[in-house]
């Protein structure tokens, strides 16, 4: 299989450089020589001071900018489009979480499709040779055959956070028709990994207990019948985003949708344990949960499970971390991090 490499002389403009993915995404192709130009609003949706924590990894690199910005501020997204004209686009800010959407719709609006519509116009305005988006495995809502297939009517989201990815979807597939922008999405099926996203259930499921406090597992306590989660390291989801960068689709529409997930699904409660072994191992004490069974939340679904077959033909995606391998990095991050041992 061949593709092509990342061009280093060329202007990679991540949004959401604060993040979890993006601020690894940026990392990764700053150690490569490229220049990054990195934006994200700082938000308080969860511990800011994690955000920093990331930024502060980026900081010594000679060809990093990192510019404070809403991407719902058209013109200041128009003027960075404009000053820096970047050839590559990734665009990883949005308002995240499902529960979150039900708490507090207006920001998913705001961030998620006024925030995303810039973005496309800024692209229009300034042509870039690829525009990489998020999407999400949530626009799969009830679907209940798997593994999830991109070729699945996805027509039925059960959360307003859904329904803005599958709205960046057409989106995009929009501008890509009208102006032929390459643009590829990518439906992340739980990513985890150090420096994670603090409302994830892995993390918060540690945060509880270091605490002292019991841990909500929103199955039942079916355990015949446990959730079933597809999820990927976030270095293997790095490595897919790098090398989907330099090969945008070629079509008469130029865009495409693919999973990108470990196409290996897990049941949550042997989640759960591997992550009481990874912190038994890094606090050298036993760990274990004091667990509390609730209902399904509404908007979760009972499997996430992805197929990758596109995404490995194209090229050549195929995660490789192991959740023991991945929680316990997680494990040992979070223990020298917070000073827990």
């Amino acid at each position: 299989m061949t593709f092509k490499p990342l061009d280093h002389k060329k202007v990679y403009l991540i949004t959401g450089a604060a993040g979890f993915i993006g601020s690894i995404l940026s990392k990764k192709l700053l150690d490569s020589g490229c220049t990054v130009i990195g934006i994200d609003n700082i938000n308080d949706y969860y511990d800011v001071n994690l955000k920093y924590a990331r930024l502060e990894q980026l900081s010594p690199y000679k060809y990093f900018t990192f510019i404070k910005v809403d991407i719902a501020d058209k013109l200041a997204i128009t003027q960075i489009f404009m000053e820096y004209k970047p050839h590559f686009v990734v665009n990883l800010a949005a308002q995240a979480g499902v529960r979150y959407s039900i708490e507090n719709p207006d920001v998913y609006i705001q961030s998620n499709i006024i925030g995303f519509f810039n973005i496309l116009e800024a692209c229009r305005a300034y042509p870039v040779e690829h525009l990489v988006y998020a999407s999400s495995s949530s626009v799969y809502g009830a679907n209940e055959k798997v593994p999830f297939e991109e070729t699945d009517v996805v027509d039925t989201p059960v959360s307003l956070y859904a329904s803005t990815k599958k709205s960046n979807e057409l989106m995009a597939y929009t501008y890509s028709h009208l102006y032929k922008i390459p643009a590829t999405g990518l439906r992340f099926f739980t990513v985890y990994g150090p420096l994670g996203r603090p409302d994830m259930a892995y993390f918060g499921f540690a945060d509880k207990y270091f605490a002292g406090e019991p841990i909500h597992i929103y199955n039942n306590g079916d355990f015949d019948n446990d959730l079933y989660r597809d999820f990927t390291y976030v270095d293997d989801i790095v490595v897919g985003i790098e090398r989907l960068l330099s090969n945008p689709p070629s079509e008469i529409v130029p865009h495409k949708v693919y999973n990108i997930g470990n196409n290996s699904p897990e049941k949550l409660m042997v989640f759960i344990e591997t992550l009481e072994k990874a912190l038994s191992h890094a606090t050298g004490r036993e760990v274990v949960f004091n667990k509390i069974f609730e209902p399904l939340k509404p908007g979760d679904v009972p499997a996430t499970y992805a197929s990758t077959d596109l995404l490995q033909k194209a090229v050549g995606f195929k995660p490789e971390t192991s959740i023991e391998e991945g929680l316990q990095k997680f494990a040992n991050w979070y223990v020298e991090y917070y000073g827990v041992r």
